[in-house]
């Protein structure tokens, strides 16, 4: 399975709520993420990112989960694998010792929805603002482009004002410290 997202930072937040209550969206309670975002030792910023693993380590009221992604027709169109994790100081050093090294801290508040054939997430990313993130699992032969086409169709129909990004929230928290 791979997942396939489309991701949008959004200008006006109360416009995208009301857009999303006039579908009867309702969203979960708010929920803090605190992720660790890891690369492969070698690999920078600019690099390319297709076939590269890349290794989060989330943490969510006091729950923690490893996750590795490997894009695969672009960096919102990936394979992933994701497990638990008892103890989040112990898996960080067998992260290093796998070869990865931390790259960026991104905190966010999600709330979420479940629609019938994807994921709606609205995050208030620290340092970034508001973006609304569509997410569906396909099958490891299913067109990711294809499908974030269709994502993107969804975001249209609700006619905010929002600017798609191609980058990861690591990647973009990465260009924000950056930046001058």
């Amino acid at each position: 399975m791979r997942e396939v997202e489309v991701k949008y930072q959004v200008q006006d937040t109360e416009a995208l709520l009301v857009a999303l209550k006039a579908r009867d969206i309702e969203l979960s309670a708010p929920v803090t993420q605190d992720d660790q975002a890891y690369a492969p030792v070698g690999w920078s910023y600019g690099d390319g990112k297709l076939g590269v693993s890349f290794v989060r380590l989330r943490t969510v009221d006091g729950q923690h989960t490893f996750t590795l992604k490997r894009p695969a027709e672009n960096a919102l169109s990936c394979d992933e694998y994701e497990t638990a994790v008892a103890d989040r100081d112990q898996m960080h050093s067998a992260i290093l010792a796998m070869g990865f090294r931390a790259t960026v801290r991104i905190v966010k508040v999600r709330r979420t929805a479940a629609l019938p054939d994807l994921e709606l997430c609205v995050d208030e990313v620290a340092g970034l603002g508001t973006f609304l993130e569509l997410e569906r699992m396909v099958s490891d032969d299913a067109p990711g482009e294809a499908v974030q086409a269709e994502l993107a169709a969804f975001v249209a129909s609700l006619e905010i004002d929002a600017t798609r990004t191609d980058e990861t929230y690591d990647s973009l928290v990465r260009a924000a410290l950056t930046s001058p």
